[in-house]
């Protein structure tokens, strides 16, 4: 159903004088005004029937970037990535139905990472919803459980005060996506505009400041330790606590490791850092996580590609410290013996405080002892792979070259999932935050390219790589067409081995080799694809070539660069942690298959 000119009438006619301190403006005004009052420089979107007023709004601005995608998913992936490089509130813009479909992709993706984000929905006139309009959905309940918090906003004069509120609820506690649904007559409508400077929500109030008492047993626990390990997530990275984190690692002197959320919270070329633990984590940090004796997790959630089978990890004794913003999450999947609710930040200022004042100190000589006992495992070199005959490209062969080029540049690495995923977050040592962008709870293909264009946007001065593969890169590849309206010019490094890499390897390990749907058959000319969207494509082929290409792309400053390498369809990722096995019980190569 449409708005009839009559009504757009009355609601003109209906309209009050207002004061120039409050002046009357129409929803979609209103919504730019507030977004404008947030400090929002960009948003993705793709416009539609539903909200063609908001559209008309950004049209006479020029404050805030509007950035057109190719498809509602990218927009909010966009959005997302953008979100996760700079810690601010992303902001994507779809229409109703059909558009709010095609974004849930791109909601569920930021909702189970916690990223905080703000999604404009447009919907159908109020009058209208419930009677199967045109290109009408029910957005509150599609989404409703797979965001933080969702509004629809029947009437003009609450849409200030909500946008406020969904910011507010996007930024603080666990961050998180909020859809704002949007009616069409809303955002025509006018009414006199107010933003509040601050929000009080009676059912909302996220704890911030750790129990102290708590926080004194965590102390106490952690200095009597003998084999401590600090387990972190990306909870650190969200409360921008990296800093605390060093600072807390450096002073115990204490192993460390990161989830693959994590990685960059902690320098993984500091020697205290045992790398990525996990499914595909080493065996000096897997192996660590079993045997210590206080373990102290820090913005983490035990979830089941970090601890494998909970079973298993029970079996060995120890004392668990988990400080974290989300209470559900503290003791949901394992038992621990002292919760900390609070932000990240926060109680590690605490706790390094405490710990500068206390008499007691790490036990030395035990610390000593599980050093070595760590130097052990280490000696098992687990991340080394063969150059074979050196007549094929190995994808870590790839990575290793691009971190060695990059490392003391200022770089972005995104990725799309599957096995390049990991082997990026396997052999690109990451020792800052926020410069690791991938998809880790929903693990969803197709975000490279949308997350390296909103990296780009956020930081155009440094050098923005999306590691994919032939299979992920095909999900959003269209947005090649936004990077070029857009002036992003990302590096695409395709590791192209022909097969749904990650599927083909649990097919080889669990399904005895049957390759079902997993080779990527008729496969286009990538080069070509990248030069037909106005960008440089390469065909890389030979080891001896990968290095020249990487550095003929970043010479292309200006340029958006598809690097196509034909790698090793046979190469696995080691070490893997097959599904219901406990996390030391790894296959370390493909003599233990």
């Amino acid at each position: 159903m449409e708005i009839s000119k009559a009504e757009i009438a009355s609601a003109a006619a209906a309209s009050q004088h207002a004061d120039d301190k409050h002046p009357e403006l129409m929803g979609a005004e209103i919504l730019v005004r507030a977004l404008q009052l947030e400090n929002v420089k960009h948003i993705w979107g793709y416009p539609g029937g539903a909200v063609l007023y908001i559209y008309d709004a950004f049209y006479k601005q020029d404050t805030i970037q509007h950035v057109l995608v190719r498809h509602e998913q990218a927009a909010v992936h966009a959005a997302d990535g953008y979100a996760r490089a700079t810690g601010e509130v992303g902001v994507a813009l779809v229409t109703s139905g059909p558009g709010v479909t095609n974004a849930v992709t791109g909601i569920a993706t930021a909702y189970m990472d916690s990223i905080p984000m703000v999604i404009i929905t447009g919907q159908v006139p109020t009058h209208a919803i419930g009677l199967d309009a045109f290109q009408e959905c029910d957005t509150v309940g599609i989404t409703r459980p797979i965001v933080k918090h969702n509004f629809l906003v029947k009437d003009v004069r609450d849409l200030a005060d909500t946008l406020k509120k969904a910011f507010h609820i996007a930024r603080t506690g666990r961050p998180g996506p909020v859809v704002v649904d949007i009616p069409k007559d809303v955002s025509f409508k006018k009414c006199a505009f107010h933003y509040p400077e601050t929000v009080e929500m009676r059912s909302y109030n996220p704890v911030r400041k750790g129990h102290s008492g708590q926080i004194r047993k965590a102390l106490q626990l952690l200095l009597a330790a003998k084999r401590p390990y600090i387990y972190t997530g990306g909870g650190v990275l969200l409360s921008n606590a990296s800093e605390e984190l060093r600072t807390l690692v450096n002073m115990l002197g204490y192993p460390c490791t990161n989830t693959l959320m994590g990685l960059g919270a902690f320098p993984a070329s500091d020697p205290k850092f045992l790398g990525m633990l996990g499914m595909h984590g080493t065996v000096e940090a897997n192996n660590a996580m079993q045997h210590c004796d206080v373990l102290l997790a820090v913005g983490a959630r035990f979830d089941d590609r970090v601890i494998g089978n909970p079973k298993h990890f029970a079996q060995n004794e120890r004392k668990i410290i988990h400080i974290d913003i989300d209470p559900s999450s503290i003791s949901k999947r394992v038992k621990v013996d002292v919760p900390i609710v609070g932000d990240v930040k926060d109680v590690l200022t605490e706790l390094i405080a405490m710990i500068r004042e206390s008499a007691l100190k790490p036990d030395a000589n035990a610390l000593g002892g599980w050093w070595d006992t760590i130097a052990g495992w280490r000696k098992r070199d687990c991340m080394k792979y063969s150059l074979g005959s050196g007549d094929v490209i190995k994808p870590q062969y790839v990575v290793e070259t691009l971190w060695n080029m990059t490392k003391d540049a200022d770089t972005y690495i995104t990725s799309d999932v599957g096995q390049h995923q990991m082997w990026a977050a396997q052999y690109y040592k990451f020792d800052q935050p926020r410069r690791w962008i991938n998809s880790g709870g929903l693990g969803t293909m197709g975000v490279g390219i949308p997350y390296a264009m909103g990296v780009k946007l956020a930081k155009p001065d440094s050098e923005v790589f999306c590691v994919t593969g032939e299979g992920s890169v095909q999900m959003c590849i269209q947005e090649l067409s936004t990077c070029l309206q857009y002036n992003t010019p990302i590096k695409i490094v395709a590791l192209n081995n022909r097969y749904l890499g990650m599927v083909r390897q649990w097919q080889q390990v669990e399904y005895a080799g049957r390759y079902s749907s997993s080779y990527m058959d008729a496969l286009p000319d990538f080069v070509k694809l990248a030069e037909a969207y106005g960008h440089v494509g390469m065909l890389i082929e030979r080891p001896e070539d990968v290095e020249p290409a990487l550095r003929e792309a970043r010479r292309l400053k200006d340029r958006t660069v598809f690097m196509d390498f034909r790698t090793d369809p046979t190469e696995n990722v080691f070490p893997m942690v097959q599904a219901g096995k406990g996390i030391t019980e790894m296959l370390l190569g493909s003599e233990d298959l």
